[in-house]
């Protein structure tokens, strides 16, 4: 064996699904290895305190290994775990959770929630795909980013997007290459509703009329709306139809439909969303009497929901336009016991927090990676009795959790992860807060 490869078993996966493994003493990353695996790999890089490398051959499989589905697996970054059984992958995330509440947070929950789960193929309604004009490689490349490389993936069917849309891909293809600048189209936003299928061409230059002829075409074709993004996601305007209807997603449970631009933000699984928004209240059990805050409330994905329990929610959001759209979503579900204002979320120096007035009796908080802690210091007695946390980065959730429970006092009652990105590296997670 030369001095750029190694052997090694694989002990566990790290928070980017990379195998973890001891060579000679000195912790080692290795794309493509499983938990239990012995393994060849190259290294790709070393360093003082650690090297990574790459997998070139499976000595001893892991039980839990599986082939994976996608033909672009292990080129494409858009999955780096189908490799791995979708019930295996659960366990890991439930572990990186563990992991990050132990070693950030100091605690632990007393109790853990079951996993919430949906399709693990064809569940992603939205996407932003990548495209690039390389003639060396055969035309326009349309695809996810490589795994660590800014190169283009050419993708010719994806298992992880909804079916019709995966089917579209080469044909997209086709139609952009046909453009007069397809060098300056750089991305293609892909959002999918309950009710219709949105693309959203950024462009660089100018479209001429013979471009959007053929967008327009491919949309009706393909029963697609199409929107133009000249600039920022707020220039974004629909080319055809030149009325779209919104799109949407239900919440049947609670009678609830959530209305959205395609440049806006809303969950890419909406069946996990389903899920999670009913267990979140379940958790938070919002009484008729009760008033209840939600913090990053976005277009009212929880909003409205809670609404239908309680007696008045108000949601604050950073952004303008989403607290406009779930003002919008309240009018058109006749909800009228929420209000939703624009907050800066994150000025932890303000003397006065955006929610002063509003004495909430349960808190639900649905922040960014980064995290909720500025608005968590913010919180004055007396504090909601009941916090439901909703997280996509463990690390974060730990920090502040470590917040709640060692300086506001308040018990980790329960946590556990979501299904929300199968076959990727993402830990979605919940948690459930009580006052001791």
């Amino acid at each position: 064996m030369s001095a750029d490869t190694a052997e090694a078993t694989v002990e566990s996966l790290n928070h980017d699904a990379r195998g973890v493994a001891r060579v000679a003493g000195k912790v080692t990353f290795i794309d493509g290895a499983l938990p239990g695996e012995t393994v060849r790999f190259r290294y790709v890089n070393k360093h003082d305190r650690f090297d990574s490398g790459i997998v070139t051959e499976i000595v001893q499989p892991s039980m839990e290994r599986v082939e994976p589905r996608c033909p672009h697996f292990g080129i494409c970054g858009g999955c780096a775990l189908q490799h791995l059984d979708p019930g295996a992958q659960l366990a890991a995330k439930q572990q990186v959770l563990a992991d990050s509440l132990t070693h950030i947070g100091k605690l632990q929950p007393a109790g853990w929630l079951p996993p919430l789960i949906g399709p693990v193929w064809g569940y992603r309604r939205r996407a932003r795909v990548g495209a690039r004009m390389v003639p060396k490689k055969g035309g326009l490349l349309l695809g996810f980013r490589e795994r660590r490389r800014s190169f283009i993936t050419p993708l010719h069917t994806c298992p992880v997007l909804p079916p019709t849309i995966s089917a579209l891909l080469p044909a997209l293809r086709d139609c952009l290459e046909r453009l007069s600048h397809p060098d300056r189209v750089p991305q293609i936003e892909l959002a999918a509703g309950d009710n219709a299928t949105a693309l959203v061409i950024r462009h660089l230059v100018s479209l001429t009329a013979e471009d959007k002829a053929r967008l327009a075409e491919f949309g009706v074709r393909h029963d697609l709306q199409i929107w133009l993004q000249p600039g920022a996601p707020n220039t974004a305007s629909p080319l055809t139809p030149s009325e779209p209807q919104p799109l949407y997603y239900r919440l049947p449970e609670f009678d609830v439909v959530i209305q959205f631009a395609p440049t806006e933000f809303v969950q890419v699984n909406h069946e996990v969303n389903r899920v999670m928004v009913s267990q979140a209240l379940a958790l938070l059990d919002p009484q008729p009497h009760e008033t209840v805050l939600d913090l990053f409330c976005g277009l009212g994905n929880f909003s409205l929901p809670l609404a239908r329990r309680a007696a008045r929610v108000l949601g604050l959001e950073v952004d303008a336009q989403a607290a406009a759209r779930a003002r919008d979503n309240a009018e058109h579900n006749a909800i009228f016991n929420a209000e939703f204002r624009v907050a800066n979320l994150y000025d932890e120096a303000s003397a006065v927090a955006p929610w002063a007035e509003f004495r909430c009796d349960k808190l639900l908080l649905d922040p960014p990676r980064t995290g909720a802690l500025e608005a968590i210091k913010r919180l004055t007695t007396p504090l909601p009795g009941r916090i439901v946390y909703v997280s996509c980065n463990p690390a974060t959730l730990a920090r502040d959790a470590a917040y709640l429970v060692h300086v506001l006092g308040y018990r980790l009652a329960s946590a556990g992860v979501l299904d929300m990105f199968p076959h990727t590296s993402h830990v979605e997670s919940m948690a459930l807060f009580v006052q001791s």
